[in-house]
């Protein structure tokens, strides 16, 4: 295996860390990716990207992204990863140009063209191959290398097993997921939205018909009962938090969360959570813990079923979610700090779902650990006392006697 660690005053220590790669649908949510830890995001432009029903990003929007990610020493990544006709070739130079000169650390790519032009041009910015591809082996990576790509992006059907051998001769970087939806076919290979929706699941249009309900039938007679939900193929999303220690031991160069289209909650439970797990784990390998409170926090965002995916192999029935949808909140996202007053120990709030004086709250952070208060006062924008908050963006003031900050967030808990 790669080295990756090395004694440090009588201790080991990871030297090389992995990346944590978030996804991001519109500016705000990559910027609180950011400030949760990731170390790049990966953004879709308004051009040559999947994902179509999320808010891509304008060039403007990019070069906005880029320069906030610089302030933290984070990256940001461009999907090109659309499967190009023959009426998508027009101006892709000028937009891959665009993005170098913008400062794009790479670009996600799944069509040989635009991995084969990008290159000619000789652009800074490094060419990554998409997950689309459905990369699965190492002679697969190699032949990439022999096109000058600098890094692939795995399918998620590669195991463990796999993932050593690959992680042991791979000549460039691997990037591997670790958390998000499955898909239910070969990762970027399924026609099933073109047939049934006329949406081009390769060109950025998918509308996820996997997860449709549908009637069995044999020999043209239902099968369905009564009283049966019907069928629905739909996988239950993957989560390797249990195993982030081995990943980082193979030397896997960058861990991938799905999600562009999540919400703001979502990306930043998950991105911290996973932060939180890497550092402690780097800093401390031999005696770090897996104590089940990373997948606790989990499982506060809004979540499908969680399962390993092809983690140990081929997934069996019980990583299916079949009739079941199964997707909810643990927690309530009602707040995101603007400001904090310490010294009359109020915080400025924005609002986000609805909650009342005497509800109890959890603040989590990037920075500090999860603390807990219950709501006494509530203020509007003017200073008037209320007893409800119920205007989804509405700025409000909360009297809090804990050191928080800007940013943190806070959830509505049972208690």
């Amino acid at each position: 295996m790669r080295n990756v660690s090395q004694i440090i005053d009588g201790k080991r220590k990871i030297i090389k860390k992995p990346e944590l790669l978030a996804p991001a649908g519109n500016l705000e949510k990559l910027k609180i990716a950011i400030i949760y830890g990731a170390d790049a995001v990966f953004v879709g432009g308004k051009e040559f990207s999947l994902r179509s029903q999320a808010s891509n990003f304008t060039l403007e929007d990019i070069k906005e992204a880029v320069e906030f990610a610089s302030q933290y020493g984070a990256h940001i990544h461009v999907t090109c990863n659309i499967i190009l006709h023959q009426d998508n070739l027009e101006g892709i130079q000028d937009y891959l140009q665009a993005l170098d000169a913008i400062g794009v650390t790479a670009i996600i790519v799944a069509d040989p063209y635009i991995m084969k032009i990008a290159k000619d041009m000789q652009l800074s910015l490094e060419v990554h191959v998409s997950t689309q591809l459905s990369t699965l082996n190492l002679k697969a990576i190699e032949f990439y290398k022999s096109m000058g790509m600098d890094r692939v992006v795995l399918g998620r059907e590669v195991t463990y097993d796999d993932l050593k051998t690959i992680m042991e001769y791979a000549p460039v970087d691997v990037e591997y997921f670790i958390h998000g939806a499955m898909c239910i076919h070969y990762s970027g290979r399924c026609m099933l939205s073109n047939y049934l929706s006329r949406r081009d699941a390769n060109r950025g249009g998918c509308s996820q018909s996997c997860r449709w309900y549908y009637d069995l039938y044999q020999n043209g007679k239902l099968m369905n009962q009564e009283g049966d939900m019907p069928f629905s193929m739909s996988s239950k999303d993957m989560s390797l938090i249990d195993h982030i220690g081995e990943l980082i031991e193979l030397g896997v160069n960058s861990f991938k969360i799905e999600g562009r289209m999540k919400s703001l909650h979502y990306i930043a439970t998950v991105v911290s959570t996973y932060r939180k797990l890497i550092d402690a784990y780097c800093e401390n390998p031999d005696q770090f813990i897996q104590d089940g409170s990373y997948r606790q926090e989990l499982m506060k965002a809004a979540n499908r079923a969680l399962c390993h995916g092809f983690f140990y192999d081929h997934p069996s029935n019980e990583e299916q979610l079949f009739n079941l949808r199964d997707e909810h909140p643990t927690q309530e996202f009602v707040m995101r700090i603007l400001e904090y007053d310490k010294q009359n120990k109020q915080a400025k709030i924005e609002q986000r779902n609805y909650f009342k004086v005497g509800d109890h709250i959890e603040i989590f952070s990037p920075n500090h650990p999860n603390l807990f208060f219950t709501v006494q006062k509530l203020y509007n924008k003017d200073k008037e006392l209320i007893e409800v908050a119920n205007h989804p963006m509405e700025i409000l003031y909360i009297d809090v006697d804990l050191p928080l900050e800007v940013n943190d967030m806070g959830r509505k808990v049972s208690k």
